[in-house]
């Protein structure tokens, strides 16, 4: 077998190891993303949204939904990883990996992909949920499909980068809580930034999940605070930047080799 034949299969086993480790407790991975995001449905949408009216010319949960449709993924993405890599050094599965004749792309590739796999049928499931609750229109399928993937792209790198640094498991747990969840919810899921004053508008601007939340607003309903080439310049921009530091981390073996 050529070398290009030993690295597709070796990107081939990693990712089906991802998959089927987040596949087999589907009850733990998939099904409370699910939950969560059909209580703020009812809430948001049905209780709170009937109170608040149309936002920008839309029922308020036809706004909302885009927002909670990316922050599934956002946060099932960046869980998948962190976990499942911090999980290979602390059970020293990842020396298995080290000492292989395979490049580190391969290694990034393989849980990168993961996270997305994940991401992927986590951004699924909810968004079948949300059909119960509202008629989904997509405005612009291309749209919609690369902020998706791209999204998830990110947020497993991130998750990588998290898990290389992570000295236990506590410390998996630090950056979705403290900077994942403000990013999140201040990044215009749950109203448009047209909003705010115009300083906060200012600061909503260095948030990079504003500009993932209105690219995927304009895929489903044609409707963005941003411009578009803006938030793909952000979003592409990152996971290059995030990328290059994943690699850097992995070639000089900090935190994985001792």
């Amino acid at each position: 077998m050529n070398r290009i034949g030993v690295y597709r299969v070796a990107f081939q086993t990693i990712v089906t190891k991802e998959i089927l480790r987040f596949v087999r407790i589907w009850v733990q991975t998939v099904l409370p993303p699910a939950i969560t995001m059909a209580l703020y449905f009812v809430i948001f949408g049905k209780l709170i949204g009937a109170q608040i009216g149309d936002m920008e010319g839309f029922r308020y949960i036809d706004f909302i939904v885009p927002g909670l449709i990316l922050m599934s993924v956002i946060s099932n993405s960046y869980a998948n990883v962190v976990s499942s890599f911090y999980s290979s050094k602390f059970q020293h599965n990842i020396e298995e990996l080290l000492i292989a004749p395979l490049p580190n792309f391969i290694i990034l590739a393989g849980y990168v992909a993961g996270g997305v796999a994940r991401g992927v049928v986590v951004g699924v499931t909810v968004t079948l949920v949300s059909l119960f609750f509202t008629d989904l229109e997509v405005h612009s399928y291309g749209v919609t499909f690369a902020v998706f993937v791209l999204t998830s792209v990110l947020f497993s790198t991130a998750g990588f980068i998290n898990a290389v640094y992570a000295n236990s498991f506590d410390d998996i747990s630090i950056v979705p809580t403290f900077v994942l969840t403000p990013l999140t919810y201040l990044g215009g899921v749950f109203y448009s930034i047209g909003m705010l004053p115009p300083l906060w508008q200012a600061v909503s601007l260095a948030n990079p999940v504003l500009y993932m939340v209105n690219a995927f607003r304009y895929g489903l309903l044609g409707f963005s605070d941003i411009a578009l080439w803006q938030a793909f310049t952000i979003i592409v921009g990152f996971i290059v930047a995030l990328g290059a530091y994943a690699m850097w981390l992995l070639k000089r073996g900090i935190g994985i080799k001792s």
